[in-house]
């Protein structure tokens, strides 16, 4: 089976063929091309969802993240990452291996076709001259053939003729003889051109031309098998990154598995738990008696249903006095105060621990320094000792600074762990406080309670509904008809503000007056003015008694 042989006559048909089959290559590089950009774009769409779902540093989303599921979610979003990546390696070894190699190879085939075809053609321009030498050959044979004919007869007619002169009929024999002779040399030639038109025809057809179709046929088989070779690599890129691939789906999949809800069930435990004590039992209040009726520790109610006006804190009741019912959006004391005590205890515990990496860092370095004095003491021409000093002198303050940090929150640590005395009037106030005025109580006490989109809780304000906070030795102070009377005043040292209930806001620097000091639980109520009065963290104010206040 050969081109040069089966399709001799087929010149023009094998050129439009050949460039059918290098159009058709371009076109596969295209295709080719096209992918490698899709993956380009699907990698880069991947990364791009990765990231819009990876947690921003140091903010509350990535506090979330700790929960086994969370952690998954982002062992799946990490593998995402590198599952993009196999498509960037994809489309990187299509456009190396494929796209690549084959456009430098259609360069090389239009190089090597316009070649062989330019020989094909100069073939046939030599074999179609060869062929017009014939034919100007054979007609001049046959010119002369007739011009010979034409000279007898007319040598014929003048000897026939006796009018005619022997000179004339002489002159008429010899003119037909020449014809003759041109007539004979024509027929040579022709016979020579002949010979040689068909030994050219020959070799054209039987030599050149299937050499050449040949050459063309094993230029055109080339390109099949090249372009099936490229079939096959844009396939195994494919396979080649499928067991990647599918590691990282196996990751995934690991990573679900891991998911533990009892174990996320009590990091919710540890991040909320309060560690407050449920409020004990409503007891019964005996309206039949005539007497002004009391409210024991235990009772959630504040005995408002008597007539009596409330006070104003601030413009916010009474019934929501303690701060912990709302986070406070501003910054909190620096004992962490307003927090529940298990939630205060695991932040004081956090900020010791901070503490105690700083002082380490700072005593690291300082062993650093001294071992470089002694370096400089022992071998002068390396440094002066004395240029250490001003700096072994900053970190021995700062590691006292530190020290003493650690022992200011230790001491309300061990205050929250119950590690420290406490008076028996301030244990008395904490338990009975700590009992009602905070969120666990609250959220316990008030299924009944609307739930606002922030995670506060508002009240009823009907007297049937209202849930009221015990009676406990602040609360019989807000029961006087009067006001309380001043005991002393306080600067604020911070801008507080008092966004919960029973809190009033305070500008820095602002001068007001104290009605009841702290007492343990870390706040100190103040006034502004008659109808504006609240507590505010005592560590946000300097107080200054009254002597007398103190005396009494």
């Amino acid at each position: 089976m050969s081109w040069g042989t089966e399709l001799w006559d087929q010149f023009d048909n094998l050129e439009k063929h050949t460039q059918w089959g290098i159009d058709v290559l371009e076109k596969y590089i295209k295709f080719v091309k096209e992918r490698t950009e899709i993956e380009l774009s699907y990698a880069k769409q991947l990364r791009n969802l990765s990231k819009k779902y990876q947690p921003k540093k140091n903010s509350k989303e990535e506090e979330e993240y700790r929960y086994t599921s969370t952690k998954a979610f982002l062992a799946t979003l990490n593998e995402m990452n590198d599952y993009a990546g196999q498509h960037e390696v994809i489309s990187e070894n299509m456009t190396s291996l494929i796209t690549g190699e084959l456009t430098r190879y259609v360069q090389e085939l239009k190089q090597e076709r316009k070649s062989h075809f330019h020989d094909g053609r100069k073939a046939q321009q030599h074999i179609e001259t060869c062929w017009k030498q014939l034919e100007a050959s054979k007609r001049r044979f046959e010119r002369d053939c007739k011009e010979a004919d034409r000279a007898q007869q007319y040598f014929e007619k003048m000897d026939a003729d006796i009018n005619v002169t022997k000179a004339d009929v002489e002159k008429a024999r010899q003119q037909a003889q020449l014809r003759h002779q041109m007539a004979e040399d024509s027929k040579a030639e022709y016979c020579s051109t002949l010979q040689k038109f068909n030994s050219e025809q020959h070799d054209h057809y039987y030599t050149h031309i299937p050499n050449i179709f040949q050459k063309i046929q094993e230029m055109e088989e080339r390109r099949i098998v090249r372009i099936g070779e490229s079939m096959k690599t844009f396939a195994e890129v494919d396979r080649q990154v499928i067991p990647i691939i599918g590691k990282c789906l196996d990751e995934i999949t690991k990573a679900a598995e891991s998911i533990d809800h009892k174990n996320d069930s009590q990091m919710v435990i540890e991040a909320f738990k309060s560690g407050f004590e449920p409020p004990g039992d409503v007891d019964f209040e005996d309206f039949t008696q005539p007497m002004k009726r009391t409210v024991s520790e235990s009772s959630l109610s504040n005995s408002r249903g008597d007539g009596k006006s409330e006070p104003k804190f601030g413009g916010k009741s009474k019934g929501k006095l303690w701060p912990f019912i709302k986070k406070n959006k501003g910054a909190g004391p620096e004992d962490f105060s307003n927090l529940p005590p298990e939630q205060r205890r695991k932040k004081l515990q956090q900020k010791v621990d901070e503490l105690n990496k700083d002082i380490q860092k700072e005593m690291d370095q300082r062993d650093a320094l001294t071992k470089m004095k002694d370096v400089y003491i022992k071998n002068p021409q390396m440094g002066d000792p004395a240029s250490v000093d001003h700096r072994l002198a900053e970190l021995g303050q700062n590691i006292e600074k530190l020290r003493l940090e650690v022992q200011k929150f230790e001491g309300w640590l061990a205050e929250v762990e119950g590690r420290l005395p406490m008076r028996t009037e301030q244990a008395r106030r904490q338990s009975g406080l700590y009992e009602a005025q905070n969120t666990s109580a609250v959220n316990s006490c008030a299924q009944d309670r609307e739930s606002s989109p922030d995670g506060s809780y508002t009240e009823e304000q009907s007297q049937e509904t209202e849930m009221k906070v015990p009676a406990t030795d602040f609360d019989d102070e807000f029961d006087d008809e009067e006001p309380l009377p001043t005991i002393g005043t306080c600067k604020a040292l911070y801008t507080f503000e008092g966004q919960n209930e029973g809190t009033i806001s305070v500008a820095e620097g602002e001068m007001l007056y104290v009605i009841e000091e702290d007492k343990g639980d870390g706040w100190t109520r103040i006034r502004r003015n008659e109808d504006e009065e609240g507590y505010v963290p005592t560590s946000y104010v300097e107080v200054y008694l009254d002597k007398n206040a103190k005396d009494s």
